[in-house]
């Protein structure tokens, strides 16, 4: 039974994942990549647009409130961290503005982008 829930919680998660990213892409970023894994944790997406790279985090709930709740301040911090390990890697976006977005997708609704969702504090 856990097996199952945790299998539909999974595709729940890369359907919003495709979402998200095509809804950025018609809003002109690119995306540079998708479930990025670091040993801190996982970044859903990494987008550019301009000279702007965002680090986003996909929440998929039953309404936008319950969404944006769900980025906790632990996930913020761990998105934050695992930022700085791909910009290790990634030294040409140094340059960048960089900016921790959020999209928030709920049933029978467009995507909702929060640029600037929530600010790096080290």
């Amino acid at each position: 039974m856990a097996r199952r829930a945790r299998r539909a919680a999974y595709r729940l998660g890369l359907a919003a994942e495709t979402r998200a990213a095509l809804w950025l892409r018609l809003k002109g970023y690119r995306i540079l990549a998708r479930r990025h894994k670091t040993p801190v944790g996982e970044i859903d997406l990494i987008a550019r647009r301009g000279r702007t790279v965002a680090f986003v985090e996909v929440k998929a709930r039953a309404n936008r409130d319950a969404a944006l709740e769900a980025i906790t301040p632990q996930a913020r911090r761990r998105i934050v961290e695992a930022a700085h390990l791909w910009l290790a890697k990634n030294p040409g976006a140094m340059n960048a503005t960089l900016r921790f977005d959020a999209v928030l997708i709920v049933p029978r609704q467009l995507p909702r982008h929060l640029a600037n969702a929530w600010e790096a504090h080290r």
